[in-house]
């Protein structure tokens, strides 16, 4: 490929079409996918710098809040790395981040969960990468929530992500599940996904080495763009 990058692995990523995750069957093609070469648009660009993240952009629990306050719910660390597809850092690299607070409801006009809104919670951040990858930023824990999928069908417990990459062709829209929660595995979305290794890379796991005591515990999360082990793109086939 003239632009540098590898080829997707289009195996590894949920197919366009599965009707357990209802609002697929309106929307997912119905004829065979027509292939562009990229452009130099999709090669280039775009870049951010440091100067552009507020004091606070990188911690949900305060950056909403009124002076003195904090959102509610159990203290958490998000950390990791954001790697090109042969593991080299993405340096200097906005990462944007949004959820629902600790009772699983958004603070959105359409979201109609009876879950209370948080008064000091937005639910949404960035940050840049260093010059080695890597990005953190605190917040709360989100929690499950119901979705008019199925009867019962409940999201698990998940943080958004989109990372722009050195490209727009690294741009990246992407979920971020937790180690260990029951959820995952009953989740019509994440079981669109047939590799489980896949389900795997989108799972953070517990870092107790880098949890602060009595304040907040880690979750280790890194982020893959491009590639055959690229972290999955947001209900496309496509990959990102």
């Amino acid at each position: 490929m003239s632009s540098g990058y590898y080829p997707r692995d289009l195996d590894l990523h949920p197919k366009a079409y599965t009707p357990g995750y209802r609002t697929t069957v309106l929307r997912s093609p119905q004829k065979a996918l027509i292939g562009f070469d990229g452009s130099i648009t999709e090669f280039t660009g775009p870049t951010f710098g440091h100067n552009t993240i507020g004091e606070f952009d990188n911690n949900l629990i305060v950056n909403y809040a009124k002076p003195g306050e904090s959102a509610i719910g159990e203290r958490i660390m998000v950390h990791g790395y954001v790697l090109d597809e042969e593991a080299r850092p993405v340096r200097n690299t906005l990462v944007e981040f949004w959820q629902a607070n600790a009772g699983g409801r958004y603070r959105h006009k359409k979201d109609t969960y009876l879950a209370p809104l948080d008064p000091n919670f937005g639910g949404c951040g960035r940050t840049m990468t260093r010059d080695d990858g890597y990005f953190q930023f605190f917040t709360i824990r989100p929690g499950a929530y119901p979705w008019p999928n199925g009867k019962n069908d409940w999201r698990p417990a998940h943080i958004h992500f989109s990372v722009f990459g050195t490209a727009f062709a690294q741009r990246l829209i992407t979920q971020m599940y937790f180690e260990g929660d029951p959820n995952i595995a009953i989740c019509p979305i994440v079981n669109t996904i047939t590799d489980k290794s896949a389900i795997d890379r989108l799972t953070a796991r517990l870092d107790m080495h880098n949890s602060r005591p009595h304040d907040m515990r880690a979750y280790r999360f890194d982020i893959v763009l491009r590639g055959k082990r690229s972290t999955m793109f947001e209900n496309r086939k496509e990959g990102n």
